[in-house]
């Protein structure tokens, strides 16, 4: 008689599946993956698209070349700087990130707000007024039978 053995699976192990499986953890690994790639496409439009008409209308100004020397050679370029070793603040690298992060939250900003007005939830039906119970249409009578009768 052969058995095979099967070692005991921990607790936690149960537990970690359940979470994985959440919809929100997989809701969250999808967002970070599809905003991963958004980003890249958005660096692009940044670096390829955006920053050479800000050159274009500032008279040339490359973001990416603007630094600060604080040790070492004075260079021309960032990459000169870099290549003969120098210690740079690149200033000019921070502003195309910020530039970079303006743009991905307006980019979510109008993507969400479009989400939004496709799935507008549709206006609540009109409220219907139960109908009357039997009390309410007894009493009714009562009343009109009442403002029937001549004063006295």
């Amino acid at each position: 008689m052969s058995q095979s053995f099967r070692p005991k699976t921990p607790g936690w192990v149960d537990e970690f599946k359940t979470f994985l499986l959440r919809g929100n953890v997989v809701d969250l690994a999808v967002a970070v993956v599809i905003g991963a790639a958004f980003t890249g496409i958005v660096s692009s439009l940044v670096a390829n698209i955006i920053n050479p008409l800000i050159g274009l209308l500032t008279g040339g100004v490359d973001f990416s070349n603007h630094f600060i020397t604080l040790k070492g050679a004075v260079a021309p370029t960032l990459a000169a700087a870099k290549k003969a070793g120098a210690v740079t603040l690149n200033y000019g690298l921070f502003i195309n990130a910020v530039i970079n992060f303006v743009i991905v939250a307006f980019a979510i900003f109008w993507m969400v707000r479009l989400i939004q007005k496709l799935y507008r939830k549709p206006p609540p039906p009109p409220a219907v007024e139960p109908p009357p119970t039997t009390s309410e249409l007894l009493l009714t009578e009562i009343r009109d039978l009442l403002k029937s009768r001549p004063s006295v």
